[in-house]
């Protein structure tokens, strides 16, 4: 059963939330052709440590433990890409995700990135998936259930001809990163009969949509992280860790805002 957070509680969580969003501004500073994707993320483990954060992926338990503090997953990598000496090249899409926890509160969300001018029917990919995150974040304001928001989100990506990935889905956030409910970002028999959950002030999730150009279908690659399409087709990733307050969802790992509640 999920937890609801207090006004306070969001507050705190907030901060750590803001200190993700400073983390992805740090590492798209660095994007661009030739950059290995373990120096960024040494660059995001050193930005927690100076501020000090906990960072939340190093560690994870796993067949091998996750060994870094982000996951970078380049073109058919869906998630879980493990940081390497790997170069971009021109025309990549790479999916930064990343979390910390501060002061025992926690905060996640990722970001799907072009490598200089990529094909147009990529940056579409690009734009569909950072939509169907926003079209949720409205959604959750005036929706009651979170079936219904997932409804939405499944219809609004296969109407745009991209698959949802349903391997992998979003969580409940808070004093741990993954907690409950589950939080799918597509609409099932199970989601409808036994999984879905009210959208009430107190309420924090992280939302994150894997979309793919191609099939749903994921495999796992020889280092027991990086999820890849099965098609080699490219796959984007966009997440927040939003919070329903009564005057309605608060983004908390969102760019600073004069009108902070």
């Amino acid at each position: 059963m999920e937890v609801l957070r207090s006004a306070r509680e969001i507050g705190l969580m907030r901060k750590a939330g803001l200190l993700v969003w400073e983390a992805h501004q740090l590492a798209a500073s660095m994007l661009r052709p030739g950059v290995a994707t373990a120096e960024i993320d040494a660059a995001v483990e050193r930005f927690f440590a100076e501020n000090g954060a906990e960072p939340l992926f190093k560690g994870v338990p796993g067949r091998v433990p996750f060994p870094a503090v982000t996951c970078v997953s380049i073109n058919e990598e869906v998630v879980h890409g493990i940081p390497s000496q790997r170069r971009l090249q021109p025309g990549d899409i790479l999916s930064i995700d990343t979390g910390c926890r501060l002061n025992g509160w926690c905060g996640d969300a990722a970001v799907t990135h072009p490598i200089g001018k990529v094909k147009p029917e990529v940056q579409r990919l690009l734009d569909v998936t950072r939509g169907v995150l926003d079209l949720a974040i409205e959604a959750m304001g005036r929706c009651s259930m979170w079936s219904e928001v997932a409804t939405q989100m499944e219809a609004y990506v296969k109407d745009s001809g991209f698959s949802v990935v349903e391997a992998f889905v979003g969580h409940g956030i808070g004093r741990e990163m993954h907690e409950d409910p589950q939080v799918p970002n597509f609409c099932s028999r199970q989601l409808r009969a036994s999984g879905d959950f009210r959208l009430v002030p107190g309420l924090v999730i992280a939302v994150e949509p894997m979309v793919n150009m191609g099939t749903k279908r994921v495999r796992t690659l020889a280092d027991h992280w990086t999820q890849a399409t099965v098609d080699g087709l490219p796959s984007a990733h966009f997440e927040h860790t939003i919070a329903i307050t009564k005057s309605g969802p608060y983004v908390l790992t969102a760019a600073p805002s004069e009108n902070e509640p």
